[in-house]
């Protein structure tokens, strides 16, 4: 476990210093947001592309993965959803706090921290982990809180959950370089050069523009940032362990990748969303704070205690 430590440490040092360019405004807020934006839209996808372009469905495509990773976090979801629900939160607040205890920053920490410490096989179970949360559960918090204000599911809803999938970068760049894939197209070698050569960027950029955001977020409501960190860090991948292993058993090394891809902290982009909407998004901020910091930790000595290597 300390040997899994000291590999991650790296990860989470360029977190600390994007933290810190943020915080003493090295860093402007602007100048995270179109960092973040670089990540997102072209370093980033290049990798996912890049990296599903070498591989072909059958190398991605787990039903028994997809569902015991879907049952774990269906299962997290639904615990803080009832306890939002005990405490009488409305159906908007409470998505948000079950979007923080199921949804992992997969995409921006993941992808690069996971292939590197666990090797580019764990890229396929990453994608699908990835393509649960986006299709499923980021759908289902816009439904949820649109569906709750309009006292209605609409097919209006649906067409606005539609077109964000279509238009999210990376469920394009899987499904392209999926598509690429099958069609049998060899990559040539100055794409491929530039595809290796922008991805390369997503590590870093990736990295440090988690830090910078944490910068302008705030430790309010640390009790409900607690509970909801703890969903997050250790509930969640206890569940898809349970999901994976015994449910819907996989072999060892996917189980490892899916489990500790579960671990993450809460994503950046649960935030944007409650902000979006106007949802609670001061509770968001502190949980995406404390359940990072918190993660330092968690993440080293969960992948450390269920590798198989």
């Amino acid at each position: 476990m300390i040997d899994i430590f000291f590999e991650t440490v790296p990860f989470f040092a360029l977190i600390a210093l994007g933290y810190w360019a943020g915080r003493t405004g090295f860093f402007t807020e602007e100048a995270t947001a179109y960092l973040t934006k670089f990540v997102f839209y072209f370093a980033l996808s290049a990798m996912l592309f890049r990296f599903s372009a070498n591989l072909t469905l059958a190398d991605v495509w787990d039903a028994n993965l997809i569902a015991g990773y879907l049952v774990g976090t269906l299962a997290v979801y639904l615990i803080a959803t009832g306890v939002a629900m005990l405490r009488r939160l409305d159906v908007a607040t409470a998505a948000v706090e079950a979007q923080c205890a199921a949804i992992g920053n997969v995409g921006f920490l993941g992808v690069p921290m996971l292939t590197l410490l666990l090797g580019e096989a764990a890229i396929g179970p990453i994608m699908m982990a990835l393509a649960v949360d986006l299709i499923v559960f980021s759908s289902l918090i816009v439904i949820l809180i649109t569906g709750s204000r309009d006292g209605r599911f609409s097919l209006r809803v649906l067409r606005t959950v539609g077109l964000g999938l279509i238009r999210n970068p990376m469920i394009l760049a899987i499904s392209t370089g999926l598509l690429w894939s099958a069609l049998e197209i060899p990559i040539p070698v100055p794409m491929n050069d530039f595809l290796a050569l922008l991805g390369a960027a997503a590590t870093p950029g990736a990295l440090f523009a988690i830090g910078a955001s944490l910068a302008s977020k705030s430790a309010e409501r640390l009790s409900i940032a607690g509970w909801l960190s703890f969903c997050k860090l250790a509930l969640h991948p206890a569940l898809v362990a349970i999901g994976v292993i015994y449910l819907f058993p996989v072999d060892p090394y996917t189980a490892t990748v899916v489990i500790s891809a579960a671990a993450l902290p809460v994503a950046g982009n649960v935030y944007i969303l409650a902000q979006h909407y106007g949802v609670a998004p001061q509770r968001v901020s502190a949980t995406i704070l404390v359940s990072t910091v918190l993660s330092i930790v968690t993440v080293s000595a969960i992948i450390g205690t269920i590798s198989p290597v």
